[in-house]
């Protein structure tokens, strides 16, 4: 069977629905490490003693124990915490992909708060005199002139997650998330085509990641050309 009668027909559609799956699962799983990440960051550093504790106590576990414990400990264990009118409304709208994006979203959040605290460790001192002497305050402060100047610094190496976390979603397989890991083994269990049917895969998360890095390398340009 050569590629294109693999990925042609219903094998074809598999594969698709496999690659709408990871990026769907990317997507919601980026968000929230993002949003979890800039607040992390942001209350490590305008919070207090027990604030930057705390924040790094997420840190470090987070960072310390691999992503797949932390996606089969979401789905097999917090998951059987909530309510049991929580667990029907899962079942029914796709608990595996939602208890996935919970663990690798939370999970990167720590890579990316490390990131966006890098990147304003970068800003100068004076700009937040500068903006305190204009009438800012703390938190004003952080959301208009600390944060924007951070994610510019920090603009590398949160690209350099974002594409682990791309790649990490494969590690939904384990409990069933049908993305696009999941459906090669699936298709070549089928067919016992390996080497095809992994390759194609290959060939995805490669397009993927490079994808994700020509998308970093515009934004970086963009701030370049705007002064930033």
């Amino acid at each position: 069977m050569a590629f294109h009668e693999l990925i042609g027909g219903s094998y074809g559609k598999q594969f698709l629905g496999g690659v709408q799956f990871t990026l769907l699962l990317a997507s919601a799983s980026w968000l929230l490490a993002m949003i979890v990440g800039v607040a992390l960051a942001a209350v490590r550093k305008l919070g207090g003693v027990w604030s930057e504790r705390f924040v790094s106590v997420y840190v470090a576990y987070h960072r310390n124990v691999p992503m797949l414990v932390h996606v089969l400990l979401w789905y097999f264990g917090i998951s059987n915490l909530l309510p049991l009118a929580w667990q029907d409304w899962t079942l029914d709208h796709n608990g595996e992909l939602i208890f996935a994006a919970i663990a690798i979203g939370l999970c990167s959040s720590a890579y990316f708060a490390e990131d966006i605290r890098s990147g304003i460790r970068a800003v100068a001192p004076g700009q937040i005199e500068a903006a305190r002497s204009v009438g800012f305050g703390s938190v004003s402060s952080m959301v208009y002139i600390i944060l924007p100047q951070a994610f510019r610094a920090a603009l590398p190496t949160l690209v350099n997650n974002t594409v682990v976390l791309f790649k990490n979603t494969s590690m939904a397989m384990a409990i069933g998330v049908a993305e696009l890991t999941y459906v090669t083994k699936e298709i070549e269990n089928a067919t016992f085509l390996t080497f095809p049917t992994y390759a194609v895969a290959t060939l995805f998360y490669i397009g993927g990641s490079l994808c994700i890095m020509l998308v970093g390398e515009h934004i970086a340009r963009k701030l370049q050309s705007r002064g930033g």
